[in-house]
Formats: structure tokens, C-alpha cells, sequence
């Protein structure tokens, strides 16, 4: 039950930040909702794929569909509130992206996968719903760019077996894993902290 409320809120946030890029883009309302739909549900679909979990599980589950839906009328009907958010795009992309890392996490654990190997799949599971938003609104990919993304799901990964190991509860270690990414992801955004730049050197 624990997992399912953070997977529903999870996919709740990452709904919302892609109403949030959607209507930046100006796309229509079937654009909006095609466009929140990948970003919700694009990881978690090539997560169940590979560990061969299928159907994948908002074909299995209806509670996903209706809870996009549910958020992008949230987002649409509050978007000039959360436009007065500072950074609230990030924010919600950041939420999501730490809920996804541990619930792809967990979903390695039960295929019976090595840690290295579920801490993998948390970083797919988080990151390719926004590569598959990014594209379809015609951006680079965050996780291409030298910002702080996939790097924060990998360190809030460690964490979460680093916690374990030493003891601490599992779903203690789940939500101290989860903050770290989300404040990882924040601190990155607000301070500009960047992954260094290969192309510097070469154009020096």
C-alpha cells in the first residue's frame, strides 16, 4: 500500500510538470494530455518492459489513467496559480523524479536484481518519462544536458542501499532517499550546479 501511494504521487507530479511544459509549448488540449500521459507513465512503461512485467501496469491498473486525467484538469484549471510558483515546474519534475527513482528501485528488488542493476532501472524508471516529454516538445533532453538530473537518482539511489545496509528501516531509507534526489535536483536548479562541460576544454 506504501509503495502504490508514492507510485500514484509520483505519477502525479510528473503529470502536472508535463501539463506545465505542454502549455508552455502552446499545444492544444489533446497535445496537453498526450504530453502529460508519456511523461507520467513513459518510464515506468520501459521499466515493466524490461524486468518483463507485463502488461504493463496502467493497463492492469485504472487508477493511473484517472489519476492523469485528474491532475492535468488540476493543472489546467490552477495554471495561472502555479505559474506564480517560482520554479514550479521544477519542483513538480524534481517530486517525480524522486518518487520514480525509488518505486523503479523497488520494482528491481522484487525482479530479484542486483542493487547496481536497480539503481538503473529507479534512474530509467524517473528519467525517461522527461526524455519522452522533452522530445515531443521539441527540446533536448534534460538528461542530455549537463544539468544535475539522472546524476541525483543515481546518488539518491546509493543512499537508499547505503541506509539499508546500515540498518535503517526500509521505508525510513525510502523517504530520506527520496528527499535527498528531490533536494539534490532543487540545489542543482537554484545554485546552477552543472556536471562539467567536455566541450570547454576542446573549444579552449
Amino acid at each position: 500500500m506504501f509503495y502504490h501511494i508514492i507510485d500514484i504521487l509520483g505519477t502525479i507530479a510528473f503529470a502536472i510538470s508535463g501539463v506545465l511544459v505542454a502549455m508552455e509549448k502552446r499545444l492544444d488540449l489533446f497535445g496537453v494530455l498526450i504530453v502529460a500521459f508519456v511523461t507520467a507513465i513513459g518510464g515506468g512503461t520501459l521499466r515493466d518492459v524490461l524486468i518483463g512485467n507485463t502488461p504493463v501496469v496502467w493497463m492492469r491498473d485504472a487508477t493511473y489513467m484517472l489519476t492523469i486525467l485528474v491532475a492535468v484538469v488540476f493543472a489546467i484549471l490552477f495554471s495561472g496559480q502555479l505559474k506564480y510558483l517560482r520554479k514550479s515546474l521544477f519542483f513538480f519534475d524534481a517530486v517525480g523524479l524522486g518518487l520514480f527513482t525509488l518505486i523503479g528501485i523497488e520494482k528491481g528488488l522484487q525482479a530479484g536484481l542486483l542493487p547496481g542493476m536497480c539503481i538503473a532501472l529507479g534512474t530509467m524508471t524517473a528519467s525517461f518519462g522527461g526524455v519522452i516529454r522533452d522530445i515531443l516538445c521539441n527540446e533536448i533532453p534534460v538528461i542530455f544536458r549537463k544539468e544535475i538530473y539522472a546524476t541525483a537518482c543515481i546518488f539518491g539511489g546509493i543512499a537508499y542501499f547505503m541506509l539499508v545496509t546500515l540498518g535503517i528501516p526500509e521505508k525510513y531509507s525510502y523517504i530520506v532517499a527520496v528527499v535527498a534526489i528531490i533536494t539534490i535536483r532543487l540545489l542543482a536548479v537554484r545554485f546552477g550546479i552543472a556536471l562539467p562541460n567536455i566541450y570547454k576544454k576542446q573549444n579552449g
